[in-house]
C-alpha cells in the first residue's frame, strides 16, 4: 500500500511514506506511552514480587512511571526522527585551526548531532530508572525494618541507598563520557595521576567524614532515634549521611554535625541510660524546730522508697545551714525513661514534698536580710570632756 506512486512523491528530500512512518511513531509515542509504561512497570513488578509484597506494587509503579515514560518518549522520537533525511544533513564545521598551524576537518552532521542528543537523554533515562529501583528496594527494606526491634537497619538502609545512588551516578557520568562524547575513560582515569592526588588532598575532610560514617555504623555509639548530647548540642538523631549527622534539637531546629566530630568529640547517649537521676535542695526556714526537720526528712524518704516509679537508691538528708535556710538535699532515681511520663512523676513528687514541708509546721525559706538598729544615748552624747 505504501509503495504506490502517491507515497513515493518527494517533498523536502523525503517521500510521503517516510512522513507517514514519522507521524506513526510520534502517535504511538505520545498516545500510548503512559499505557506502555504502566505495562512495563507491571512486568518489572513481577520480577520483584518475591522480594516485595503485593501491597508495594503501587509504590513501585509510581516510582518508575515518569522515567519509563521519558524512556519510551525518547525512544519513539529517536525512531521517528530516523525516518527522515535532512536537506541540511551536511558537514557543519569544515575547518578548525589547531594551535594556529594545522587545519582539522571535523565532520559533524545534523543527523550525528541528533543521535548524540538522543543517546545522551536515553542513557540518562536508563540510569534514572536504575536510581528509582534503588529507591524502591530501600523503601521495602525500611518497611520490613519497622517490624524489628533493632533500629540499626533503619539507620543503615538510608546510608546504603545514598552510597549506591552515588556509585550509579558516578558510573553514569563515565558512561556519558565514553559513549556520547567518545572519551577514552580508561585513559582519563589513569591520566589523573598527580591531579588525582591533589583532588584527594583537597577532599581530605570529606574523606574523613565518610570514614567517620563507616565508624558510626560499625561501632554503633548511637542509632537513629537516640537522644544524644555532643558539643553542647542536645537532640534526637534523625539521619546519618556521608558527610554529617542530622540532629533534631529540643527547640525543633535541625543541626548538622560532621561525622568526624561525632566520633572525635565527647558524645553522651542519653537513650542508653536505664534510669533518670533527680537531685535538688529544699531550704526550710530557720524557725523550724529540729524535731520537725527530722520528721520532714523521714517522711520524704519514706514516700520516695514506697513510690512505684523510683528505686531504693534515693537519699534524703539534712545538709547544713544556708545563708537564709536549713538545707535538705533530696536525691532519687526515676525508672521511667519516657520524657513525658518522667516529668509527670517528678511533678507528683514535688507536690508531695511541698505538702510534707507545709504540713509539718514549716515553710520554704527565701533570701532575707535582718537589719539591727541601736538607739543613741542622749546623756552620753551631752557629756563634755574635762
Amino acid at each position: 500500500m505504501l509503495n504506490t506512486p502517491f507515497f513515493e512523491q518527494v517533498f523536502w528530500g523525503n517521500p510521503i511514506r517516510n512522513y507517514c512512518f514519522f507521524l506513526l511513531f510520534l502517535f504511538v509515542g505520545l498516545v500510548f506511552r503512559k499505557l506502555i509504561s504502566k505495562l512495563l512497570g507491571k512486568l518489572l513488578v513481577k520480577l520483584f514480587r518475591n522480594f516485595a509484597a503485593q501491597s508495594h506494587d503501587a509504590a513501585f509503579i509510581a516510582l518508575l512511571l515518569k522515567p519509563l515514560q521519558l524512556f519510551l518518549l525518547l525512544t519513539t522520537l529517536y525512531f521517528a526522527a530516523n525516518q527522515l533525511s535532512y536537506p541540511l544533513n551536511q558537514v557543519l564545521f569544515q575547518h578548525h585551526k589547531l594551535l594556529g598551524k594545522t587545519n582539522l576537518a571535523i565532520p559533524i552532521t545534523i543527523g550525528d548531532g541528533l543521535d548524540k542528543i538522543f543517546l545522551f537523554l536515553i542513557i540518562i533515562s536508563i540510569f534514572w530508572i536504575i536510581l528509582r529501583i534503588i529507591d524502591f528496594i530501600s523503601h521495602v527494606f525500611l518497611y520490613k525494618a519497622t517490624f524489628k526491634e533493632s533500629k540499626t537497619e533503619s539507620q543503615l538502609i538510608p546510608f546504603l541507598k545514598e552510597l549506591f545512588k552515588a556509585l550509579i551516578i558516578f558510573v553514569a557520568f563515565f558512561t556519558l563520557l565514553g559513549y556520547v562524547f567518545e572519551v577514552n575513560v580508561l585513559t582519563l582515569i589513569t591520566g589523573l595521576g598527580i591531579g588525582g592526588i591533589a583532588i584527594a588532598l583537597a577532599a581530605k575532610e570529606s574523606l574523613e567524614n565518610l570514614l567517620g560514617s563507616f565508624t558510626i555504623f560499625l561501632d554503633k555509639p548511637f542509632i537513629v532515634g537516640d537522644y544524644v548530647k555532643v558539643d553542647n548540642v542536645e537532640g534526637v538523631i534523625e539521619k546519618v549521611g556521608f558527610r554529617s549527622t542530622w540532629i533534631r534539637t529540643v527547640d525543633k531546629t535541625m543541626v548538622t554535625i560532621p561525622n568526624k566530630g561525632m566520633i572525635d568529640g565527647v558524645l553522651e547517649n542519653m537513650s542508653l541510660r536505664n534510669i533518670r537521676r533527680v537531685k535538688f535542695t529544699v531550704g526550710v526556714t530557720y524557725e523550724t524546730p529540729k524535731e520537725q526537720v527530722e520528721k520532714i526528712v523521714e517522711k520524704i524518704k519514706a514516700f520516695l522508697l514506697d513510690h512505684t516509679d523510683t528505686n531504693n537508691d534515693g537519699i534524703v538528708y539534712f545538709d547544713g545551714f544556708g545563708a537564709s535556710s536549713l538545707d535538705i538535699v533530696i536525691i532519687y532515681y526515676i525508672t521511667e525513661l519516657d520524657l513525658a511520663k518522667y516529668v509527670l512523676i517528678k511533678q507528683e513528687i514535688n507536690f508531695k514534698i511541698m505538702d510534707t514541708v507545709l504540713g509539718n509546721n514549716s515553710d520554704f525559706a527565701y533570701p532575707t536580710q535582718r537589719l539591727i538598729t541601736t538607739t543613741p544615748n542622749p546623756i552620753a552624747d551631752s557629756e563634755e570632756p574635762i
